[in-house]
């Protein structure tokens, strides 16, 4: 039977539906405790989302709407699971991954940052990687210290 006269999808269709992977970082996947919540709750929204697609009828636009949530649904599964829970930092007298540090810069503007994980920083929201240039500077220094990042120096005004 000639294709055209059949319901299976064209290889069009079926390229649409097939999103590649979320890349991975190649860097240990640090979490707070928050974050590792804040994965658990994206991978629910993710299957919620894939369980949404279930009630289309048309099979091809069902594979669609589902194309993207499979993806998330793939990434968080994957994050969750090297997921490697890094407790609050004992001290505050260096900064560490879970530190909140306050910092100034050159042009007077003072910043506060709390570095977490990849997943979970929202710089606007006051997270940063722990794998960002600035917070690699960071870790490891104290109160006091300044750091040089690209042509800006940082001075370490207080860690929570």
């Amino acid at each position: 039977m000639s294709v055209a006269f059949t319901k299976e999808e064209s290889a069009e269709t079926a390229s649409e539906t097939l999103l590649p992977d979320r890349p991975v970082s190649p860097h240990p996947n640090l979490v707070t405790e928050a974050g590792l919540k804040a994965l658990e709750l994206q991978l629910q929204h993710a299957r919620q989302a894939y369980d949404a697609t279930s009630t289309i009828e048309d099979v091809n636009e069902r594979r669609r709407q589902a194309a993207s949530p499979l993806r998330d649904l793939r990434y968080f599964a994957e994050r969750i699971r090297t997921a490697q829970v890094v407790p609050d930092p004992p001290s505050i007298d260096t900064v560490a991954f879970g530190s909140t540090v306050t910092f100034s810069r050159d042009d007077g503007r003072v910043q506060k940052y709390r570095i977490v994980g990849e997943d979970e920083a929202d710089p606007k929201g006051g997270t940063i990687s722990y794998v960002s240039p600035v917070a690699g500077k960071l870790i490891g220094k104290a109160v006091g210290d300044v750091v040089s990042v690209g042509d800006q120096e940082l001075e370490i005004i207080a860690i929570e």
